[in-house]
């Protein structure tokens, strides 16, 4: 029989309408029940794609003694911690400060008026793994909450007091480059120079982390750290945490070769991934960076977007409660599939009789095509196309087999992110089908913010739900100005300027000069929520930095440019010291240090001078792109384009430490003055 959860529309939700534990979701009634049944409230939050949440709900939340247990004793609430990213970063914090470890499940006992008293992650249903068996920890607290109250108080209150000490602030200082200098040095002191990436197994893709050694090398001439970015980014595509065949990342490698991911597709990954091979691709011209790009939107195209044109949230580690089981091959298999290609299909991708995962193959990549093309006798084009027709014939047969679930919910923050993504894919291969995505999403968004006068967290079917939070808004404006420098229509801009002042208003806090996490029209919860840390996804106070720092120079908004300073000022020593922590900020603090340097090309009929220009790595460039006298015009009240002319031929004009040149029509010109 279904419980309160079957009519939400979170697929993570849905996924447990049926179990015998009556579940409500996080609303008013079921807060008000706890309460007024004096009941703690067992709060359980995951997602959809999460493994350890499926292990979890068959071993516990399907068992009818488990249920019975929880329902006589609590008032159980279920999250999906994609929907409500701020109860999951309150709970969350207090896990790790706790245990040492957060993760998903999470596992929290809280007072009716939402304290918690006791958290932890996965538990099995029985005593194991060194853990409590989760019938008998339910029946322990329930016990403890009618019998021993003070010290479920206690407990309580000491979570509170280190709760509020963690959400308080230490006070920053200048913006210097000795920061840059510092975070550079301590984040190559946990590098793996081996098989690239931070730190031992797991493994996790830190893009933005990638993309600051890429800048630092650049400023600094020192070739150690664009080598090292340059090697993981390599390693990683190489490895089967990228889909050789179907393409983008799963969420992470259990080993530290890259080999064993584990396989759920997080659309945030393969969103942030794309920029930063695109950005390798600038700097060395290897095709193989590029093709990673592609490979990897293409992916989202394909098996990721919705038919009005968004971008779904996650596809499952699982499928048919095992993991990996549409990913991996056998060797027979393949060889029936490719007959006389195999040879060459099986050697390069490292496909073996007794295979590298559980009797399975992996598709990974560990020799180069010369090497084939020596061993086979064959050219290397001639090696590139029975590997590029192999890998058509197996993705078809793949799409053939059962496939792993699909978080179809749209989440605003992750939308935008893939909007600048492909943004940024249009730029380095000149596909106008990644031109197009990335320009309707934004219309998308930018029309649903002028609709309902705000942003919302997520859709299902073009319904949406739930008020937006700082990430949602931070990393829209942050789309729409990558928008508006591919199309130089003010439409993206001017609506960019508009949610940013939305942003700020309801966001800012002036004290602490920060921005929360919730808006201040937001449901009250145990304390306010700030993020700063750029973790698996970049924070919202980071994003921001980096909008509204580009806005500024824009349209010359102070504004903007004192928020954005301010932000990288309460951050700059923590990233020095804990730079890993804080990719993203440290890109936006060395675009703060070095100035952007705006670029205008108008009339792009010239496409040789366009194509160098979006192929060359540029990371503090602004560049516009304008290709007609209409939208210069529409654009002429703006500081950033008064006084530009429309020509007959490509010109273009850059603008560096406060000097700009004049238009420039021949390409060793423009060079000289980037």
């Amino acid at each position: 029989m279904p419980n309160n959860l079957s009519q939400e529309t979170s697929p993570y939700l849905l996924q447990h309408k049926d179990n015998p534990v009556e579940w409500f979701a996080w609303n008013d009634e079921s807060l008000k029940k706890a309460k007024d049944e004096n009941k703690p409230i067992f709060l359980s939050v995951g997602y959809s794609s999460c493994h350890w949440c499926h292990v979890m709900a068959h071993e516990s939340f399907e068992n009818d003694d488990v249920a019975k247990i929880m329902n006589e004793n609590f008032v159980n609430i279920k999250v999906d911690r994609e929907e409500r990213p701020d109860l999951d970063d309150i709970y969350q914090k207090i896990c790790q400060m706790s245990t040492g470890q957060g993760g998903w499940p999470l596992s929290v006992f809280l007072t009716p008026d939402q304290k918690p008293f006791y958290v932890g992650t996965y538990f099995p249903v029985l005593d194991s793994y060194g853990r409590p068996g989760f019938g008998s920890l339910c029946r322990q607290l329930a016990q403890a909450w009618k019998e021993k109250p003070k010290d479920v108080g206690t407990s309580a209150e000491q979570f509170m007091a280190n709760l509020t000490k963690l959400e308080r602030v230490s006070d920053g200082g200048d913006i210097e480059k000795s920061i840059l200098d510092e975070a550079a040095v301590n984040l190559l002191q946990v590098a793996d120079t081996n098989y690239g990436g931070f730190g031992q197994a797991p493994k996790f893709p830190n893009a933005a982390n990638l993309s600051f050694m890429f800048r630092y090398s650049k400023l600094s001439g020192i070739t150690k750290f664009q080598e090292f970015a340059l090697l993981t980014l390599k390693k990683m595509a190489k490895g089967g945490i990228f889909d050789q065949i179907g393409g983008g990342f799963h969420r992470y490698s259990t080993d530290a070769r890259w080999l064993v991911p584990h396989f759920e597709k997080m659309l945030y990954d393969n969103a942030l991934l794309p920029p930063v091979y695109a950005e390798a691709y600038q700097i060395t011209k290897d095709p193989f960076y590029l093709d990673v790009v592609t490979k990897t939107l293409d992916y989202v195209l394909r098996e990721m977007t919705s038919t009005l044109g968004l971008f779904y949230s996650a596809q499952d580690a699982d499928t048919n409660g095992e993991e990996g089981q549409t990913f991996v091959w056998k060797k027979r298999e393949i060889e029936n599939i490719l007959g006389s290609d195999s040879d060459i299909f099986c050697i390069f991708y490292d496909v073996t009789d007794g295979g590298n995962f559980e009797g399975n193959t992996i598709l990974a990549n560990n020799i180069n095509i010369s090497s084939l093309s020596f061993k086979f006798n064959k050219t290397e084009d001639e090696i590139t196309e029975i590997l590029n027709r192999s890998s058509k014939k197996l993705l078809d047969v793949r799409s053939k087999r059962d496939q792993p679930g699909t978080d179809d919910k749209v989440i605003t923050s992750w939308n935008s992110m893939m909007i600048s993504a492909f943004a940024k894919g249009y730029r380095i291969s000149g596909n106008e089908k990644y031109l197009n995505a990335s320009v309707n999403a934004a219309k998308y968004f930018s029309e649903q913010f002028s609709k309902h006068g705000f942003i919302h967290r997520t859709f299902k079917n073009d319904t949406p739900k739930l008020n937006g939070y700082l990430d949602d808004y931070s990393y829209l404006v942050n789309s729409l100005i990558d928008v508006f420098e591919i199309t130089a229509d003010s439409y993206f801009l001017d609506m960019a300027q508009k949610i940013a002042h939305y942003m700020i208003e309801h966001f800012w806090n002036e004290t602490e000069k920060s921005f929360y996490f919730t808006a201040d029209t937001h449901e009250s919860l145990i304390v306010r929520p700030k993020n700063y840390y750029d973790l698996s996804v970049p924070s919202g106070n980071s994003v921001a930095a980096n909008a509204l720092l580009k806005l500024h120079h824009l349209v010359n908004d102070e504004t903007f440019l004192q928020i954005s300073k301010q932000i990288l000022e309460l951050n700059g020593t923590s990233a020095a010291e804990n730079p890993f922590a804080f990719g993203y900020l440290l890109n936006v603090m060395n675009l703060y240090l070095n100035h952007p340097t705006e670029i205008t090309i108008i009339n792009s009929e010239n496409s040789e001078i366009v194509n160098s220009l979006y192929k060359k790595f540029i990371p503090e460039g602004i560049i516009i792109e304008i290709k007609n006298e209409e939208n210069l015009k529409s654009l002429s009240k703006y500081p950033f384009f008064e006084g530009k002319e429309f020509s007959d031929k490509t010109s273009v004009t850059v603008c560096k430490n406060f000097t700009c040149s004049l238009p420039l029509s021949e390409l060793s010109k423009i060079e000289e003055n980037l």
